[in-house]
């Protein structure tokens, strides 16, 4: 079993200091900052972007997305001699609600669903084993798709790296830094909350955001 990725042994692999095989993986998870804050924890992440895909529009932007069709998505650019791609979908799968179609704890709507989006057979072999799994771990019907890649258009700037932001945003809580007020919709979510009643122990990210 595949546990939390932030682990000594992949910082001790040969060639872990140098990426010599970036590869990129797209998922949508819901709300992209929680799934960038996720993954660019991991040990062999180079960055993830937020992001648009799966939807018929060309050039989407947040504000652009209902009816759209496309998905809230993050780009995980990876260097697959540190991770690879079995296991961030190992963690992907439980760092989300893989039983909800409607979206993703607090955020409902179509643009919030989750999907793996495959770019070739192995990643669509690979994306269909980890949903599998994942459905024999939880004894529940798993609703995330496995769809063929699609253009991918970046998130406006604001957008990125959000959960690390330091410009005060007025939330239900009064002013905080983007940084707080990102922690305090996470919670007032219910994502960790969640991911936790669901995954237990099995889920890598629960309990690493302050």
């Amino acid at each position: 079993m595949f546990r939390l990725i932030r682990i000594a042994l992949f910082a001790a692999l040969p060639g872990a200091g140098m990426a010599e095989d970036v590869q990129t993986a797209v998922v949508a998870g819901g709300c992209f900052w929680c799934v960038e804050s996720d993954f660019e924890s991991v040990e062999g992440v180079q960055e993830v972007i937020s992001g648009y895909t799966g939807g018929t529009t060309d050039d989407p932007t947040y504000r652009t997305l209902k009816g759209s069709g496309h998905y809230e998505a993050a780009q995980i650019i990876y260097d697959a001699d540190v991770i690879s791609y079995d296991q961030l979908l190992h963690a992907f799968f439980r760092s989300i609600d893989p039983t909800d179609d409607g979206g993703q704890f607090c955020d409902r709507g179509d643009v919030y669903r989750t999907a793996v989006f495959v770019a070739n057979d192995a990643e669509r072999i690979a994306a269909e084993a980890a949903k599998t799994e994942a459905r024999a771990e939880l004894g529940q019907p798993i609703v995330t798709p496995v769809l063929d890649a699609a253009a991918f258009y970046e998130a406006e700037a604001y957008h990125q790296d959000y959960y690390l932001g330091d410009s005060i945003i007025l939330t239900r809580g009064g002013p905080k830094r983007q940084s707080e007020a990102y922690k305090f919709y996470r919670t007032g979510c219910g994502r960790d909350a969640r991911v936790r009643e669901l995954w237990g122990d099995a889920a890598p990210f629960v309990g690493s955001h302050g």
